[in-house]
């Protein structure tokens, strides 16, 4: 499971408001006198708590209903949800020559999504199963046998395995992640901690059906990618990752990925929606990878390279991207060279690889022009390429 500092966004947003009043209409009229006998005002008076002692016990019985019925909703969703969820077990190759070889043992989760063919197939986390060399799931039942990673994307933190169907017995149902509402009850499955704990079932509200939080690909501290998420109060721990959270009709509406560690940080858990990740998995299962646009470049900003003296910058370039390292196609054949300082994409101003990303895969599709602007040795040029694939 990925963790994140908790100083990706601030929490200090000051929210506008207004007072409410309370209240209704005052209703001006003129007052009308009826003379009653004390018999009609007792017969009237005798109903009207009648009327009242019914009212409040029928509002009584529904109320407990009501609570009931909450209850038994939550037992049927996890029991309907429960069936699709698995283990995923990986192992990661190590050691030396000298050390002998050694395995590095993960453990995440998955939602099977599709039987097919005899086979089933399965979504989890792309760091679950990353550079694993030996991939195994663990059904419901306790079943455990290999499976084959189809493909995976780190951008989306998305991955698909495939396994032998005989023994899975549930197929996950998805909902419309799109609906949902703060407040909504979350249902999160999966394999807290390891195989132990397996099948554990945390239950929360949605916080936030909508979130965008910046991640690093790479670990370096430095923001270079976004992800679109639901925010959700119930517990995800560390190994959670790739799993179901789940609606009161144990639909599948998220994949949990990412939780907030932080020594008084409680509550903060994220999931990727489940419409945004149907696609990716659509993708992953054809291609086995995302089809993105690619320039061919390795670059680093220019706020963080160490010998920008060297470039001959203009004073009034103060953002940009120096390429670093050997340039590929197509940008080796438009002319870019290490050295070079990217400012601007189809004349957009481009100062870090979290907006170079976000324009090329937002904006561009392969086989695209592209207009790159940069400085060389202090003088600006502009080189048009189509784009390849990533």
């Amino acid at each position: 499971m990925s963790l994140f500092d908790d100083d990706f966004y601030s929490a200090s947003r000051t929210f506008g408001g207004s007072r409410w009043k309370i209240g209704g209409r005052r209703i001006y009229g003129r007052t009308a006198t009826r003379h009653f006998d004390i018999r009609t005002i007792a017969a009237v008076v005798a109903i009207a708590s009648g009327v009242a002692l019914l009212v409040g016990w029928t509002l009584g019985l529904r109320s407990a209903g009501s609570a009931l019925s909450t209850e038994e909703r939550i037992v049927r969703a996890v029991e309907r949800v429960m069936p699709a969820v698995v283990s995923v077990v990986s192992s990661v190759a190590g050691g030396g020559a000298s050390e002998g070889p050694s395995f590095a043992i993960g453990v995440g989760s998955g939602v099977v999504f599709e039987k097919t063919g005899g086979k089933a197939r399965i979504i989890t986390n792309q760091h679950v199963v990353q550079n694993a060399s030996k991939v195994e799931v663990v059904l419901d039942d306790g079943t455990r046998q290999p499976a084959t990673v189809l493909g995976g994307d780190v951008f989306t933190d998305l991955a698909v395995l495939e396994t032998d169907g005989k023994n899975v017995r549930r197929v996950a149902e998805f909902g419309d992640s799109r609906k949902l509402r703060p407040g909504e009850t979350a249902i999160a499955v999966g394999s807290p901690l390891g195989l132990g704990l397996s099948q554990s079932i945390t239950i929360g509200v949605i916080s936030g059906p909508q979130r965008r939080i910046p991640v690093s690909l790479d670990a370096d501290g430095r923001y270079d990618w976004e992800m679109d998420v639901i925010q959700t109060d119930a517990a995800i721990n560390v190994g959670n990752s790739g799993g179901a959270l789940a609606n009161l009709d144990g639909k599948v509406i998220g994949i949990n990925s990412m939780k907030i560690a932080e020594t008084g940080v409680e509550g903060l858990g994220f999931a990727l929606p489940i419409h945004q990740v149907l696609p990716v998995v659509e993708e992953l299962v054809r291609h086995g990878k995302v089809l993105r646009p690619k320039i061919g470049i390795r670059a680093v900003e220019l706020d963080v390279y160490e010998n920008r003296s060297a470039l001959g910058l203009p004073e009034s370039v103060r953002e940009g991207l120096v390429v670093i390292g050997e340039v590929e196609e197509p940008a080796a054949s438009a002319g870019l060279k290490a050295g070079d300082v990217i400012v601007e994409l189809d004349g957009r101003p481009v100062g870090s690889m979290l907006e170079l990303r976000q324009y090329l895969y937002g904006r561009k599709k392969i086989g695209d022009k592209l207009e790159i602007t940069f400085y060389r040795n202090g003088k600006k040029a502009t080189v048009t390429l189509r784009l390849g694939e990533y």
